[in-house]
């Protein structure tokens, strides 16, 4: 029997398969037709387009601007244009276009957002409404003197005004840079002062876990450390009037400002393919986070890509994913607009008032495309989450994962108990590419454990130290062609070092992402965690997640952690657990633990030692900070401890260490 944990999608029959119906009419097929009729040959299947996609990219991205109505005011002189290196290419060459405008294609009074709270506070904009919100804010902007190039930020939560400030920066050529509100000062300021921004938007307090947080200080205290900050807006989010400290210089009342400005249409600057848009940062677990800059034609294209053709958004749907303005999936779920869907935007935690707030949402605004992460997932199926006993989700098409690795069980979970007959999809790629290597596809099968394929346009492949990896094999993910939303570089990173040193020192010229996967024998991708968390013991590597997905499934297992420590001039593989309360690592615990990963994986994911902890350290995009621990079990500093939303609970790790030396 081949490997339950490394082939998991090789051995199930498919979760899901597209009817004739969907099939027919998905934006996929017609595009596939669009291109067959350009090039006067039919493909065999989704192997044979995508290779075309990747062979002929100025057809390709040519045929995406057209095929996904993308608005210029100039059309293009070349689509492509090779240069020395892949960052080195040129989009689009001549083409004038704004972001904003594309994103705002409708002025009727049909919904564009929803915004929900935790607290229940609710509202919606119109798609008028909203168009009228991003004129204002542009109006703000360039009475306060920002224009092209200049650095907008936001310490916002999940809110209307967030995306009215994003979309207001676009339409006049600034670029816009986001943190979540629960970022400390430090973590702001770490990523602010590298690109000086101009002005700050902000809002009073947020809501989570049913707590009123007060941020206004926390406002106060950044732009007190960033001299370049000449005003700040305040959003009233938890009261109407919040009442500013006289010493915030510079800060007025979003709401007032605004007033003084007329609703007319907004002004879109017509800018350059690759004119800056946004400012994203790496999660910051490996050092200082870098500010990578992302174009405004780069993102656009890549977005418009994955939604019409990889996730089927159409007019009709109305979309969600859980996040924060922080991380990239808050752009991406912003490009849904450009589809002329509606999106819902929800700030608050995901389980309050209970397990099913986010559920509910489906049922109130008609959600037809759900996103959330797996470690929610995780949750609620521990935690006997089930949400097909207790709301209707009757809009509900397609659930989408990301953030981390799906199990396989994981996949199951969603199509047994969230709702059967969905498409669930996991998709992954990362912020340095503002979008995905491998993703959703509306008429192929998905098989548990997997990303049902490639991402068109984007060449990825499976690289070990000897070459390219057969099918089955696991190696480096590495992307071996130019695309449009390769990063502009990082900021301040004038001659590109920092940056090449990051993406293209492995593999010289050749994009290396740090994702360790494998292709299954049905065409998907099977993740098995960041390479750089990767175990090698005594010679022989294996991915974290491999191990995550026998131990998660165990009874009273609620999470794990895993990690290489030092020992004896070689390395022994560590295992930390959390338990369900009540529950406590005995010698039996122990042992199923270790026949489990035996049994189900291979004698070589079997580890040394077992631990038991009460929480684990999480990035604030949600991610398991498996470098952290590894620092500490191995004595070594821990980088950006800023990046980490629970750094107390390092100790744990130290302590229990400790005892075994």
């Amino acid at each position: 029997m081949k490997d339950e944990v490394l082939d998991a999608g090789q051995l199930r029959a498919p979760l899901w398969q597209p009817t004739g119906e969907d099939m027919a009419r998905s934006q996929m097929l017609a595009f596939q037709r669009a291109a067959e009729a350009l090039i006067g040959r039919r493909f065999a299947d989704y192997g044979e387009l995508h290779a075309w996609s990747v062979a002929e990219p100025e057809a390709f991205w040519g045929l995406v601007w057209e095929q996904c109505g993308i608005k210029c005011s100039r059309e293009a002189d070349a689509v492509f244009v090779p240069g020395d290196a892949l960052d080195d290419a040129k989009w689009f060459v001549g083409a004038k276009l704004n972001f904003a405008e594309n994103l705002l294609p409708r002025r009727d009074q049909d919904t564009a957002v929803f915004f929900r709270g935790e607290d229940r506070v609710e509202s919606e904009l119109t798609w008028e409404q909203l168009s009228r919100l991003v004129s204002r804010t542009q109006q703000l902007l360039r009475q306060w003197g920002v224009g092209k190039g200049d650095v907008v930020a936001g310490v916002m939560p999940n809110m209307p005004e967030a995306v009215g400030a994003m979309l207001a920066c676009a339409s006049i050529g600034a670029v816009w840079t986001a943190c979540a509100p629960d970022f400390g000062v430090d973590a702001v300021v770490d990523r602010f002062s590298q690109c000086e921004p101009k002005v700050l938007f902000c809002a009073d307090g947020y809501f989570y876990r049913g707590k009123t947080v007060d941020s206004l200080d926390k406002a106060h205290a950044i732009a007190e450390r960033l001299p370049s900050i000449a005003k700040v807006a305040v959003c009233g989010y938890v009261q109407d009037q919040p009442l500013l400290p006289r010493d915030f210089k510079n800060a007025v009342l979003l709401a007032g400002a605004l007033a003084g400005f007329s609703p007319v249409e907004p002004q879109f600057e017509q800018l350059d393919f690759d004119h800056p848009l946004l400012v994203v940062y790496t999660s910051g677990t490996t050092g200082k986070p870098k500010c990578v800059v992302h174009s405004a034609g780069g993102v656009l294209l890549q977005l418009v890509k994955e939604h019409r053709l990889h996730i089927d958004t159409r007019e009709t749907d109305t979309v969600f994913y859980y996040t924060t303005v922080g991380w990239m999936m808050w752009n991406w779920l912003l490009g849904a607009l450009a589809c002329r869907a509606s999106v819902v935007l929800y700030d608050g935690s995901p389980l309050q008032p209970d397990r099913n707030a986010l559920f509910e949402l489906v049922d109130e605004f008609g959600i037809t495309i759900f996103g959330t992460s797996p470690r929610f997932l995780q949750h609620l199926r521990k935690h006997g989450g089930r949400p097909v006993r207790t709301c209707s989700l009757e809009p509900l098409r397609v659930i989408l994962s990301t953030g981390s690795v799906l199990s396989p069980a994981g996949f199951e979970f969603v199509c047994r108990e969230i709702k059967p007959g969905v498409r669930v999809s996991s998709i992954a790629g990362g912020t340095e590419i503002m979008g995905c290597f491998a993703t959703g596809h509306p008429n192929l099968p998905v098989h548990a454990g997997e990303l049902q394929c490639v991402a068109l346009g984007m060449d990825l492949a499976v690289w070990g130290e000897a070459g390219e990896c057969t099918t089955g094999e696991r190696g480096e993910l590495v992307c071996r062609n130019a695309f449009p939303s390769m990063p502009l570089g990082f900021w301040g990173d004038t001659d590109k070092s920092a940056f090449h040193a990051t993406y293209f020192s492995r593999y010289p010229g050749i994009w290396h992402h740090g994702d360790y996967i494998s292709r299954s024998e049905s065409g998907g991708v099977v993740y098995h965690g960041r390479s750089d968390a990767t175990l090698n013991i005594a010679g022989v590597r294996i991915g974290s997640s491999e191990v995550y997905r026998v131990v998660n499934t165990l009874d009273n297992v609620l999470d794990s952690l895993v990690v290489a420590q030092k020992w004896e001039n070689d390395a022994r593989m560590v295992l930390f657990v959390r338990l369900r309360d009540g529950a406590s690592l005995d010698d039996e615990m122990i042992d199923n633990i270790k026949s489990a990963l035996r049994r189900r994986a291979s004698p070589r994911h079997v580890p040394a030692v077992v631990l038991q902890v009460e929480s684990f350290p999480h990035t604030r995009a949600g991610k398991l900070a498996e470098m952290c621990v590894r620092a500490v079990v191995n004595g070594e500093p821990v980088d950006a401890i800023e990046s980490i939303k629970n750094p107390e609970c390092l100790s744990q790790f130290q302590g229990r260490i400790e005892l075994l030396r």
